[in-house]
């Protein structure tokens, strides 16, 4: 091998070496954080005047009876878009999305394994949506929320 393609060999190696690490230094840098940042949100909707209250009622467990009081709850942002789900029965439920749901600044939607009877699960709505849910191991269980934006 000639002294002239080593040379070229290794400043092709260096370079290479170098446009990666620009590489990485972009992408951890820039667009890593910029696609992890939550989304500007206003202080009215991140501190609502009140929390919604969804309780899942004694007997819930039995198909027919009530479930989810509300069973179809309107929230308003600013207003009452915190919304609490605690269960009162004596079986442990879940909270879980018939269809993956997901909100800009609080994430997935869905309660993290099951609410063992007095546990309650919490969720900030930030945008506007309708989201329908059911419980995982009781399927006759439904219920929905719809976000709208409050008038005034």
């Amino acid at each position: 091998m000639s002294a002239t393609s080593s040379h070229a060999y290794g400043i092709g190696l260096i370079a290479l070496i170098i446009g990666m690490s620009a590489t990485v230094v972009f992408y951890t840098s820039f667009y890593l954080p910029e696609s992890l940042a939550k989304p500007s949100v206003d202080e009215h909707i991140l501190h609502p005047e009140k929390v919604l209250l969804i309780e899942i009622v004694p007997g819930a467990v039995i198909e027919g009876n009530e479930n989810y009081v509300p069973n179809k709850a309107e929230v308003l942002l600013t207003i009452n878009n915190h919304v609490t789900w605690q269960n009162n029965d004596d079986t442990a439920h879940t909270v879980t999305p018939d269809h993956r749901h997901s909100d800009g600044y609080s994430g997935d939607f869905g309660s993290t394994g099951v609410l063992k009877p007095g546990d309650t699960y919490e969720f900030l709505f930030t945008e506007p949506q309708e989201v329908h849910y059911h419980c995982q191991p009781h399927p006759w269980m439904t219920g929905s929320i719809t976000v709208e934006v409050s008038r005034f």
